[in-house]
């Protein structure tokens, strides 16, 4: 039996799908699954982020203190908002490993894949039964029914493109070991429906044990990885199998520096959206108040939302400079490791809290009492949001070498620039909540300060690092340290060589 006929295509070396010069083959009726690819990620970075729509949406009547059972039900209502974010974002690497294995897809794959995304637009919905009736066991049954379908519509990818092996990833098509492939891509994908198959069952009669086994989705690669190290520590290393596979399927190995990009991309322009929603929803006045209350005034109308607007405007620079930081630090990356995948997640989880944080600073006209916990709330949740940024610099820069461009390892021209670019936030808003501490009566005048001056400190960033650049070099001149063996930068910050920052001889 002649073997079939490989496609002109090839995996990059982070392993994802790369089309080579055949894009479609109209005899097969296939074609490359690029497009529905990003269609995908596209949906994946928009469910994942409305996930916190059931959480801005918490009610707050005006007479209500912001007492310890608010911040409870809120504090809950975002720690399942975290774990569910973090749940769709594997369904998102699982979904994006599969079509590595697929590398070509017909209407039928095409028709299943459209399924798949069905399912998954169910969570958000899932989502606001258990945050809206968290003593009700349902939410959780639902939300656990909608993970096994779609790790069955997942199943039945698999089984279908290994029935035509024309559909399959070169590697794979050439293996004799296709019967191997097809079960280590069945036991990954279905790992995760099965723990939800669990927490279905014990929704119904102890349903905390149920946020547990769904928590455990999320580490299960790292628990299996760390169960792993410890058996070869115990037992001793077990020597391979007698036929390995050649083309390994991992769920949490990193995806490629483009993907991650690509998925990041989209959940900050839907929280920037989501921001703008909120205004379109909140602040239109109704024609009978605009009648009866400002005389048929409707700029008098609107000058009542002015703080709702400044709130908005302070949130979508907010969004857009941490976008930016984003951008700047994955420009200077070669590639992504699994710690920084990981980080990445964590930071995204937090960027789309932000339109609670708006949600928070709007209300500070309707509800001054409560302005100090709601100064917090907001600046907590700006400071993960940017610390997981500056903690995936932090991860890609031990080692270096692999993960970034020269300009920004220790001592490169442009490390001083980026380090300040994404220390900034981090070091604003711990800097705003610890002063809401002490000058709890001025909470809001120092939030609204670090929304003002942090943009500003943006602009003025590089030429504040250039500044104190120079001064060290002009420092160091004095001092007579400078010498032809370990170059200086000057005051433009030019340099004979990558280094910028040097040890003293």
């Amino acid at each position: 039996m002649s073997q079939p006929q490989i496609p002109e295509q090839v995996l990059d070396t982070q392993g994802d799908y790369a089309p080579g010069r055949r894009d479609e083959d109209s005899g097969e009726g296939t074609q490359c699954s690029h497009r529905m690819l990003s269609f995908s990620d596209a949906l994946l970075s928009i469910i994942a982020t409305v996930m916190i729509l059931p959480v801005t949406h918490t009610e707050i009547s005006p007479e209500q203190h912001f007492d310890k059972s608010i911040q409870k039900l809120l504090a809950t209502r975002i720690a399942v908002y975290l774990m569910t974010f973090l749940i769709v974002t594997v369904a998102w690497a699982a979904h994006t490993r599969l079509f590595q294995v697929v590398g070509k897809i017909d209407d039928t794959l095409a028709l299943l894949n459209l399924a798949c995304m069905m399912t998954i637009t169910l969570l958000p919905y899932t989502f606001s039964l258990m945050v809206t009736f968290p003593d009700v066991p349902l939410g959780i049954f639902l939300f656990c029914v909608c993970v096994i379908a779609i790790g069955a519509v997942q199943a039945l990818i698999v089984g279908y493109a290994f029935h035509f092996p024309h559909l399959l990833s070169p590697q794979i098509q050439c293996s004799a070991h296709r019967a191997l492939y097809r079960k280590h891509v069945l036991r990954i994908v279905l790992r995760g429906p099965v723990l939800c198959f669990a927490a279905a069952v014990f929704s119904l009669f102890f349903f905390p044990l149920s946020y547990l086994l769904m928590a455990t989705i999320i580490f299960l690669p790292y628990v299996s990885k760390a169960t792993s190290w410890c058996r070869d520590r115990l037992v001793g290393h077990q020597e391979p199998p007698a036929h390995p596979l050649e083309f390994t399927f991992d769920l949490h190995k990193p995806l490629s520096k483009e993907r991650v990009e690509a998925f990041s991309d989209g959940v900050y322009a839907i929280v920037a959206t989501l921001l703008i929603l909120d205004i379109c929803e909140d602040n239109v006045p109704d024609p009978k108040d605009v009648r009866e209350k400002f005389r048929g005034s409707l700029v008098a109308a609107l000058g009542v939302y002015g703080p709702r607007f400044l709130a908005y405007f302070g949130s979508f620079a907010t969004v857009g400079l941490l976008w930016f930081a984003h951008h700047s630090l994955f420009l200077h990356v070669r590639r992504a490791t699994r710690a920084m995948g990981l980080l990445n997640t964590l930071s995204l989880a937090f960027v789309g809290g932000l339109p609670l944080a708006y949600q928070q600073t709007s209300a500070f006209a309707q509800q001054p009492h409560d302005e100090l916990e709601r100064v917090r709330i907001s600046c907590a949740i700006i400071f993960f949001a940017s610390i997981f940024q500056l903690a995936i610099w932090t991860a890609a820069l031990l080692h270096e070498a692999e993960t970034l461009q020269p300009s920004v390892w220790f001592g490169g021209q442009e490390h001083a620039f980026m380090f300040a670019k994404l220390a900034l936030y981090p070091c604003a808003s711990l800097l705003a909540f610890a002063s809401t501490c002490f000058l709890s009566g001025l909470s809001t005048a120092i939030f609204h300060l670090m929304q003002i001056a942090v943009p500003s400190a943006f602009l003025l960033l590089r030429l504040l690092v250039r500044l104190g650049q120079a001064g060290l070099w002009g420092l160091r001149s004095l001092r007579g340290l400078a010498s032809p063996a370990h170059p200086w930068p000057g005051p433009t910050g030019e340099t004979d060589s990558q280094s910028l920052l040097l040890p003293a001889p």
